[in-house]
């Protein structure tokens, strides 16, 4: 059954929600301020996982105390994922346009710090001449640091497929080599993907999708591939361990998250490959806010971060003398080129910088210009109708007559608005409260119509 027009509900209670969580976060960061037991302060919003943190924090304690004879506490906040940790920090610059009580926002790809770079709630820092010599300042068309130094790629991360082998074999389902093997309609209720209006990560692979394949056919695969999801989590970090503990065969994940489950149950359970369709490697960021209470101590955990010392931490194993105290290390990728030969086989990750294929040259300001319309038509037509998409792709797998079926996949994958709408849509009038949740209730409406003309078409 097709509900009457549920989808401008759906969104009010998805800004209730949000704002419920932002509150809740501010609540938090009241209650949890900065003691005076150290020398120093540094509050940093970040919606890296634990080991991120214990490692960076520790490690950052050890060098500053070292380089200033000061002892340091380093406050780590998250009020739920990238998505969310943005919307509170733009919410709280409203409140206090000089400054809010966050000196760093650390990880969340590279398009949140683009938004927050154009509307000047970042700090302008350069690394000293003999750090930035280091790092390369673009990878393959894509910024590694910004050319006014408001904000450095921390790290590089890739984008791919995680599955699980054991499982796939068992009910033989294929191996995925490509994003447009997860729109294959045998894969229903095997694919594990999160909501781009809470996770930063899974949004970049959403956009990188839309990229690689242009509008049109990247968002038929993603309403395909949204078909296959058997459910929508908030975080990325949710995905791996459902692809571990055999929830789903197949997941969307970043590089790290991955390698970290292949570490816990071993290579020949857990897979993960680059899409050859699509392989992106994107600076994961970091940034001073405007205002930073903080700023040279902010100041100096930049300079650590992008230090060689500090980025050995991302590569090497946890049993090496320079590698972090963290249990299957973090495995992630320097953006320092040289580290790679420097370190040999003591690094347990990838060269990025030496890939058989080139990456993708990903547009990282068309990105960050549309970035709230995608999540928004992502939302409506994939996430907020997700059962009604999936009882249509259902119908049409079950469609044996091949003209009913492609009649079918036709309508299912109609758009209600051109990639150049869009951009036009998300430069002009996104801002304006009214006529987006009017755009939202005309596209809710637009996805129920389309849905029953596929239940149509295939009886």
């Amino acid at each position: 059954m097709f509900k009457s027009n549920p989808f401008l509900q759906r969104d009010s209670i998805r800004h209730i929600t949000t704002l419920v969580i932002i509150l809740v976060g501010l609540m938090v960061f009241w209650q949890c301020q900065p003691t005076k037991q150290s020398d120093d302060q540094l509050v940093i919003i970040s919606p890296h996982p634990d080991g991120i943190k214990e490692v960076f924090g520790s490690s950052f304690k050890a060098w500053y105390k070292e380089q200033t004879g000061k002892t340091v506490e380093v406050n780590w906040r998250d009020a739920g994922g990238t998505s969310t940790n943005y919307k509170l920090i733009t919410t709280e610059f409203d409140r206090l346009p000089d400054g809010i009580e966050h000196d760093i926002f650390f990880g969340g790809g590279t398009d949140s710090y683009l938004r927050l770079a154009e509307l000047d709630l970042l700090t302008p820092y350069k690394l000293p001449d003999e750090q930035l010599k280091l790092i390369p300042q673009s990878y393959h068309g894509i910024p590694v640091y910004d050319a006014q130094y408001r904000w450095y790629g921390a790290v590089l991360s890739s984008f791919g497929i995680m599955y699980n082998d054991q499982v796939r074999e068992i009910k033989e389902l294929p191996i995925p080599a490509k994003w447009e093997d997860l729109g294959n309609i045998a894969l229903i209720d095997e694919i594990g993907a999160a909501d781009p209006r809470e996770s930063g990560s899974a949004h970049m692979m959403y956009e990188i999708i839309l990229q690689t394949h242009g509008w049109e056919k990247g968002f038929a695969l993603l309403t395909k591939l949204g078909g296959n999801v058997k459910k929508f989590s908030a975080g990325s970090n949710v995905i791996p361990r459902d692809v571990a503990n055999g929830e789903v065969i197949y997941g969307l994940a970043i590089d790290f998250y991955a390698y970290s489950q292949i570490a816990a149950v071993g290579e020949d359970k857990i897979k993960y490959v680059l899409p050859t369709d699509g392989i992106v490697v994107n600076p994961d960021s970091i940034a001073i806010l405007k205002g930073a209470p903080n700023m040279e101590v902010a100041k100096k955990f930049i300079a650590f971060v992008l230090s060689e010392k500090a980025q050995k931490l991302w590569m090497l194993p946890e049993d090496d003398p320079e590698g972090p105290n963290w249990e299957g290390g973090l495995n992630r990728a320097s953006v320092i080129p040289t580290l790679y030969d420097e370190l040999g086989e003591r690094s347990i990750v990838t060269n990025p910088f030496k890939l058989p294929v080139d990456p993708f040259p990903y547009d990282a300001e068309v990105g960050s210009k549309r970035w709230d319309i995608v999540n928004d038509l992502f939302g409506v037509l994939i996430i907020d109708s997700h059962k009604d998409l999936v009882d249509a792709w259902t119908a049409i797998s079950n469609t044996e007559d091949p003209a009913k079926r492609n009649a079918a996949i036709a309508a299912l994958v109609q758009m209600p608005i051109t990639d150049q709408e869009a951009l036009t849509m998300a430069e002009t009038k996104w801002n304006n409260a009214v006529y987006r949740n009017e755009k939202i209730k005309e596209w809710g409406q637009f996805a129920e119509d389309k849905f029953k003309k596929v239940k149509n078409l295939t009886e």
